[in-house]
């Protein structure tokens, strides 16, 4: 299922929007670690959250009210990496490093979609899978000299 381009708009300035209410809360460069956004299945709603859970926008996503449930999350954290692409963060003056992440309707975090830092990272499971392990490893072989 593809986002029309009225709706990948109205996304995009939701976000834009949500990022607005953060620069703008201050003059200085405001703390933020995470900018939760929370897609709703029955509703079509997109709502964008900060690190205290305080809404900052929000935007309607028809395409969604028809997605098959167990579908639902992976369809729309691929969809929302592509749109995070085209989002111009060189502007925000956010403190590095932040993120955006997908969250569920009991604000659980579902996926990583994209760590800001001095150089923006598109995450997914290629690049995260395995590190749990390797840690473990590290940690384990450095306790054991």
């Amino acid at each position: 299922m593809e986002l029309g381009k009225q709706t990948q708009i109205a996304i995009l300035e939701a976000l834009k929007e949500a990022l607005n209410k953060l620069t703008s809360a201050s003059n200085d460069i405001t703390v933020i670690t995470d900018i939760h956004l929370m897609p709703s299945l029955s509703s079509g709603e997109l709502c964008v959250f900060d690190d205290d859970d305080h809404e900052l926008s929000r935007a309607f996503v028809t395409e969604w009210t028809s997605c098959i449930p167990e579908e639902f999350y992976s369809v729309v954290e691929s969809q929302l990496r592509l749109l995070l692409r085209n989002l111009d963060l060189d502007n925000v003056s956010l403190l590095k490093p932040y993120s955006f992440v997908l969250v569920d309707e009991e604000h659980e975090t579902v996926a990583d979609l994209l760590l800001v830092d001095d150089e923006t990272m598109l995450l997914n499971d290629g690049l995260l899978k395995g590190l749990d392990e390797e840690l473990n490893d590290f940690l384990k072989q450095l306790l054991e000299e």
